[in-house]
This record gives structure tokens, C-alpha cells and sequence, in this order.
């Protein structure tokens, strides 16, 4: 592998930097929605028995002790409550457009990474195949072998330019169905606090 690598010329490396800087937002992001599945999932099941048994106070409280986006969003909206159901609501969707503008943070240097770099093999093998060329006219040689060794130095440029850009993909579509499922969860944890509040189902 290493040889391959080698072997594909210069336009190797910018691809490599591409990669590893497409691996450092991978982890972030890993980390981070992780993270925040897990104290989602938890919030979600504590806080109902919260505003039973404590009221909005107390689930505010609750709110500020979690990170959780969703706890963000329980916490601005309990603070209007008194302000009616209209503003309540507004109010989650105000703040849950926010969230999810984390939720979805670097997903756009995701698609750049998938985009540039099948582009800089696309590039590389370019200017292999130029280098080549080249190469063949000034030995005066178009053998098969020259002519194949040529082209397949200029070629793996292409090949690991693809892998990069698969591996990235595979991970952001991840991501992405997983932001899906927290919003789906966060949507419904506030359908249910609406009908709560609507049915004053919660301790005074």
C-alpha cells in the first residue's frame, strides 16, 4: 500500500492532507452525536416525570443541568409558558432551528472533502498521463510495458481520490440519518410537552 502510494506521484499527498483532515471532522462529529444521543435518550425519559412531580421550575432546572440540544429547548420554552401554548411553541421552533444548525455543524467541510478529493485524482492522473506521454516521446519507446506503467502510476491518483471520497460519504450519510433520528425524537418529546401543557398536566 504504501508503494502504491508512492507510485501515484506528488498529487498523492494533497490528497492524503484532504483525508486526514476529513478523519479529524469524522471523530469530532462521531464524539459529538454520541454524546448527545445518549443525554437526549436520557433527558427525554427523566423529563416528564420532572414537570409532574417538581413543576416548571424544577424542569427547568433539569434543563439547565443537561446539554442536551433538546434541553436548550425545553428550558427557553417552559420560560414562556405563562405566555401561553402559541408562544410556547413558537418558541421550540425558534430554538430547535437553532440546535439543529449544530447538529449539523461541519457537515458542509464533509461534502467539500468528498468533492475535492476525487477531484485532486482526477487531476493527478491528468498530469500523470501528460508526464507519461511525455516520457514515452523521449525515449522514443512505446512498448507496452512502458506505456502500462505509465498509465497505472498516473491511474492511482484516481483510485485512492474515489476511496477518500467513499469512506468520508459512508460516515457523513451516517451522521446524517442520525441527526435525523434526534430530530424526530426531539420533535416528538415537544408534541408531547405541548400536550402536557395544554392538558395543565404538570405541578404548579
Amino acid at each position: 500500500m504504501v508503494q502504491l502510494f508512492l507510485d501515484g506521484g506528488p498529487f498523492m499527498w494533497p490528497i492524503l492532507c484532504v483525508f486526514i483532515v476529513g478523519l479529524v471532522i469524522v471523530f469530532e462529529r462521531l464524539y459529538a452525536l454520541i454524546t448527545i444521543t445518549a443525554k437526549t435518550k436520557a433527558f427525554t425519559k427523566s423529563i416528564k416525570d420532572v414537570l409532574i412531580n417538581e413543576g416548571v421550575s424544577g424542569a427547568i432546572e433539569a434543563c439547565n443541568s443537561s446539554t442536551s440540544p433538546i434541553a436548550t429547548m425545553f428550558a427557553e420554552a417552559l420560560r414562556h409558558q405563562d405566555k401561553g401554548l402559541a408562544r410556547v411553541e413558537k418558541t421550540l421552533d425558534t430554538i430547535g432551528s437553532l440546535e439543529m444548525t449544530f447538529l449539523e455543524k461541519n457537515q458542509i467541510w464533509l461534502s467539500t472533502v468528498i468533492v475535492i478529493a476525487p477531484m485532486l485524482g482526477f487531476t493527478g492522473t491528468v498530469a500523470g498521463m501528460v508526464t507519461a506521454f511525455q516520457d514515452i516521446a523521449a525515449a522514443n519507446d512505446m512498448s507496452p510495458a512502458v506505456v502500462a506503467t505509465g498509465i497505472s502510476q498516473a491511474l492511482l491518483t484516481t483510485l485512492f481520490g474515489l476511496i477518500v471520497a467513499m469512506i468520508i460519504q459512508i460516515f457523513q450519510n451516517f451522521f446524517l440519518f442520525q441527526i435525523d433520528n434526534l430530530v424526530i425524537d426531539m420533535e416528538r418529546s415537544s408534541l408531547d410537552l405541548l400536550d402536557d401543557l395544554e392538558k395543565n398536566n404538570i405541578k404548579k
